[in-house]
This record gives structure tokens, C-alpha cells and sequence, in this order.
């Protein structure tokens, strides 16, 4: 009877048994089907959530964070590959604090299992990292990792960058649903960074075509090339988000040279005013070659590392000619950071149609100069000549008549006064004169006569004395003195004006150059306090030593009302070697 009843019990139990067996699979099942409907969802999400970044640098920390939330990874990178295909460019990590980041160092630039990656585009699941062939080792300091998942991500079939997955939480493995999870969002990350890579590449265009547009504004409204040279740098940098951007000019007069006229950012006072020669340095190459020439980092680059420390702190750079064909006016050397992108093509591009349009600019500036200039002389020209035909002619015939009159005076003191007013009127005739030269001197000659050179000379030591000599001149003096001759001259001029505003402490100077084909003689005038007894004569002992080289000499006059006169004169059509041989004077 015992045996029947729990025979009967058994039965009743078996059944209830398989229910709990059949709901505990059910419930298994609809878990497993909602959690993959929520990770379906997630993964709709993180697409549009990615999808929506329209900044490069956003839409990348974007994906490595979606990445790691669905995956349920706690460290998450993404490694873009740089132009040459083999090394990494950038990396963006979730998942290491920044104290970390300092205290691991540099990124790493794709050796080991990155590498393995870049090699084989192609997914790849660990179960232990270290366990890999291609296994390179941590750094110190870095968090051990063991599970890994690594995917590729392409744009336009072309492999961007690699997404890397460490570390599961849970202490759980990666599995076939993460790798088709990660792939999916590989595929959505493709898309978005190629959207972000477009809208960031036709707004670099706009930038690039506003900045032109702002250099010929500022070159056609009458801005000189100094003044711009500032903005081309300025602008150039702030675009391509460089650290220190250079501009090097040609030296005049030689084609083996540069000097580096404008640097704005980092280290740019130790790189203005420097000097650096064309054959073996990177802007040097850009200004030979008249292409662009980068450097992926120039620390370690020998075409620029040389010398001083020019570069601490500093990285990728570019240098790129203003100018295009044959005709290159300098170059633009732009440099990123330590540890910023190199530039790529589709930043150089655009960077060279600037320069060239730049270079473009600044000749149709220079052209409209020439106008300017061109439209000046023709002015002075017409000044002069009506100077001379009216001016000129009507006052020697005022003296010519007030001498003919002079003659018919018979009271002493009135034809005194009348020979003074023409003598007066004479030393006006040459003072306009040589007004009349200065107009129709080319301050741009290739080989300035003794004028323009002595004008120039007057005009630069203006500022230093604070008042404008009075300047006259006669006589044929471009035609009459030698270059060796007007060398001196100016030499003396020169260091006659510097000892005023130096030591005179005047208010007026007076400026007499002249010759009659048989010497020429300067003579320079202050009213100062004339020359101390006791003071250092070294610079008029050198002005004296000019004249005698050629066979004259130079005297010293204090004028009845006071200051100095200084009297520097030189035989014409003696060389210095005549002179000191004694040889006559023809």
C-alpha cells in the first residue's frame, strides 16, 4: 500500500518537474530575446548618436565610448592610421584617466597587437593578450589587460583606423555577438566619419577662400607687403591649427639665403632675424623645389634640428612657397605640436593654393605700387620742369634786370641793397635747383647717382636729429665724381649728421654738396655748441683720413655765431692709390 502511494507521488512530481524545466527555458528565452532587443537598441543609438558629430575629433571620442558601452568593455581606443599606412597617427582612449596617460607616456604608434591590426584589417578576438605571437608588452605603468576584441573601421574602402576592446566586465570573454555588435557600429563609424570628414574638409575650403579674400582686401586698399606678411602667417596657423607659424624671404641680393622676416607663436623670438641657408634645409627645399615639403617631426629632422633648440615642443611641420611656377617670393613653415597629426595632402592642397594666391595678391599689390610710383614721377617731373621754365626763368630775369638797373643808381646804399637782392636772388635760383634734382631722383635706381644718395642720406638721418637739414647742391655731381670718390662723400655726410644729433645738441643744419669738374666739396653746418676741447675726435680723425686717401683734406670752423662748420673736399679724377703714391693729379 506505501509503495502504491508513492509510486502515484513520483508520477506527480515527474510532470511538475518538467514544467519548472520548460518555464526556467522560457524565461532564459525571453531574457536572452530582451537583452538583445536592448542591445539592438543600444547599438541604433550609439549609430545615431554617432552619425549626428559633425567634428572629426567629437565623432572619434564618440565611437569609443559607444564602443565600450556596448561591448561592456572597460578600456576602449581608437587607433587612426596614419599617410604612410604603417604607423598610427592619433589615438583616442576611454577608460585611463589622464594621470594614467602622463604616467604611460607616449601613445603607442602601432607595434605589437595594434600592429597586428593594421597589417591583417580584419576582426580579431583574444582570450589572452600575452598568449599572441605579435604580443608586445605593456609599458610601465599601463593597466594589465588580458580579453581583447579588435575590429577595423573603413571609409570608402579604404581602412581609417582600428577600434580595440580590452577587458570585458565581469571577468567575462568576448564573444561572437560582441564582434558582430562592434562590427555593425564599424560599419555606422565609416559612414560618420566620412560625413564629418567632408563637412570638415568644405569648411576648411570656406575658411581658406575668406582668409584670400581678406589678404587682397588688405593688399588692395594700400597695405604694404610688411603689413601683410603678418596676416598670411597668423591666418595660416590659426587654420591648420599650428603651434608657431615662420614666413622666410630671400635676402636681397642673393639667391642662397633666406631670413626669416615674421614667426608668430611658440618659440618665435628665437626665430626672428634668423638666417638660414637655401641647400639643406627644409624651408630651404619648399623655396628650391617650389612644392611643398613636410616633416613628421622636427625634433628629429636633420634639415631643421640642427643648431640651436629651435623646436622643443614641437612636431609635424609643412613648409610651403608663396608663389607657384618659377617665381617663388618665400616660404610659409607651419609646426604642429609634439604630438599632433602630420599634415596630411587635403591639408596641404588647400594650404598651397593659398600661398599662391597670396603670392598673386602681393604682385598685383606690387604692380599697382609701380603705378603709383610711376604716376609720382611723372608729378615730380612736371614740378620740376615748370620750376624751370617759370620759376627759374622769371628770377634770372628779375636779377638780370635789377643788375641793368643797378646801374643807373646813383645813392650808395640803395645799390648796395639792389646788389644783395640779386644775390639773394641767385642763391634762390640754386636752392631751387636743387629742389629740381631731388624731384628727379629714382630713390629705386638700380645705381643712384651722388644726388639721390646724399638726399637719402639726409632724409634717413632726420629722425635721429629731429628736424630736417636744409640740403643744397651743384654742379654735375653723378656726372663728375666717381663712385669711389662718392662713396667717401656720403661715408662723411653720414657720420657728420650722427656727431650732431650726438653731440651738438642743435636745432638747424645746413647741407652744401658741390663740385666744378675739378674737386668736389661738402660742407656741413650746425648751430650748436661746437666741438669740446677735450672730447674724442676718432670719427673726425676718420673723416680727415677719407680726404687725404684721395688727395684732400677737411678743416674745422667755428662760425661767429657759434656751432661748427665743417669743410671736407677732394680732388676729382685721383684714385686713392694715386694719392698715397704721390702720383700729380690730372
Amino acid at each position: 500500500m506505501e509503495n502504491a502511494e508513492e509510486a502515484r507521488a513520483a508520477r506527480v512530481r515527474l510532470p511538475q518537474l518538467r514544467l519548472d524545466e520548460l518555464l526556467e527555458e522560457l524565461q532564459a528565452r525571453l531574457d536572452a530575446a530582451r537583452g538583445t532587443r536592448d542591445r539592438v537598441h543600444s547599438l541604433l543609438e550609439a549609430v545615431l548618436s554617432v552619425g549626428r558629430e559633425l567634428n572629426l575629433e567629437q565623432a572619434l571620442h564618440s565611437i569609443v565610448e559607444a564602443a565600450a558601452a556596448l561591448v561592456d568593455a572597460e578600456y576602449a581606443a581608437l587607433g587612426v592610421i596614419g599617410p604612410d599606412g604603417e604607423r598610427l597617427s592619433a589615438f583616442h582612449t576611454v577608460g585611463v584617466s589622464d594621470e594614467q596617460i602622463a604616467r604611460i607616456g607616449p601613445y603607442p604608434e602601432g607595434h605589437g597587437i595594434l600592429g597586428e591590426l593594421i597589417r591583417r584589417p580584419e576582426p580579431l578576438r583574444l582570450t589572452k593578450l600575452s598568449e599572441h605571437p605579435a604580443s608586445y608588452g605593456f609599458p610601465a605603468h599601463h593597466p594589465p589587460m588580458d580579453s581583447f576584441l579588435g575590429v577595423p573601421i573603413r571609409v570608402r574602402d579604404h581602412v581609417f583606423g582600428n577600434l580595440y576592446l580590452t577587458e570585458k566586465r565581469g571577468g567575462q570573454q568576448f564573444d561572437d555577438d560582441d564582434e558582430s555588435v562592434l562590427a555593425t557600429l564599424a560599419v555606422a563609424a565609416g559612414v560618420a566619419i566620412d560625413n564629418a570628414r567632408l563637412y570638415e574638409e568644405s569648411r576648411l575650403r570656406e575658411r581658406w577662400l575668406q582668409v584670400n579674400a581678406e589678404i587682397t582686401h588688405t593688399l588692395m586698399s594700400g597695405a604694404d607687403q610688411g603689413g601683410v606678411l603678418p596676416l598670411i602667417a597668423e591666418r595660416a596657423r590659426e587654420i591648420t591649427a599650428s603651434a608657431l607659424g615662420v614666413v622666410a624671404m630671400p635676402v636681397r641680393g642673393t639667391t642662397d639665403t633666406l631670413a626669416v622676416e615674421l614667426a608668430i607663436g611658440q618659440e618665435a623670438d628665437v626665430w626672428r632675424g634668423v638666417v638660414l641657408p637655401v641647400e639643406g634645409t627644409l624651408i630651404g627645399q619648399a623655396f628650391v623645389q617650389r612644392v611643398s615639403v613636410s616633416s613628421p617631426d622636427v625634433s628629429r629632422d636633420s634639415r631643421v634640428s640642427a643648431g640651436p633648440p629651435r623646436f622643443d615642443g614641437l612636431g609635424p611641420a609643412v613648409a610651403v612657397p608663396i608663389g607657384s611656377g618659377d617665381d617663388a617670393r618665400g616660404v610659409v613653415l607651419l609646426v604642429r605640436r609634439s604630438g599632433g597629426r602630420e599634415f596630411s595632402a587635403k591639408e596641404t592642397e588647400p594650404l598651397e593654393v593659398f600661398a599662391a594666391q597670396a603670392a598673386v595678391a602681393m604682385e598685383l599689390a606690387e604692380r599697382r605700387e609701380d603705378a603709383e610710383q610711376i604716376a609720382l614721377l611723372e608729378d615730380r617731373d612736371r614740378i620740376a620742369r615748370d620750376l624751370h621754365d617759370l620759376a627759374i626763368q622769371r628770377l634770372f630775369a628779375t636779377g638780370m634786370t635789377l643788375q641793368s638797373a643797378d646801374r643807373f643808381i646813383q645813392h650808395e646804399g640803395a645799390s648796395d641793397r639792389v646788389q644783395r637782392a640779386v644775390n639773394d636772388l641767385d642763391e634762390t635760383i640754386k636752392i631751387i635747383r636743387s629742389t629740381i634734382f631731388g624731384l628727379r631722383s629714382r630713390e629705386g635706381d638700380a645705381a643712384p647717382g651722388l644726388r639721390s644718395r646724399a638726399v637719402r642720406a639726409v632724409g634717413e638721418a632726420t629722425a635721429l636729429l629731429g628736424f630736417a637739414p636744409s640740403v643744397r647742391m651743384e654742379g654735375l655731381l653723378d656726372t663728375h665724381v666717381p663712385a669711389e670718390t662718392a662713396d667717401h662723400v656720403l661715408a662723411v655726410l653720414t657720420e657728420s649728421l650722427t656727431n650732431i644729433a650726438r653731440h651738438a645738441h642743435a636745432d638747424r643744419s645746413d647741407v652744401m654738396l658741390e663740385t666744378d669738374g675739378r674737386q668736389v666739396r661738402l660742407t656741413v653746418t650746425d648751430n650748436g655748441v661746437g666741438i669740446p676741447a677735450g672730447g674724442r675726435r676718432s670719427g673726425l680723425t676718420n673723416m680727415a683720413e677719407r680726404a687725404r686717401k684721395l688727395g684732400g683734406d677737411m678743416e674745422l670752423e667755428s662760425p661767429g655765431g657759434g656751432g661748427t662748420r665743417l669743410v671736407w673736399h677732394a680732388p676729382l679724377g685721383q684714385s686713392s692709390d694715386d694719392a698715397e703714391d704721390g702720383r700729380p693729379v690730372p
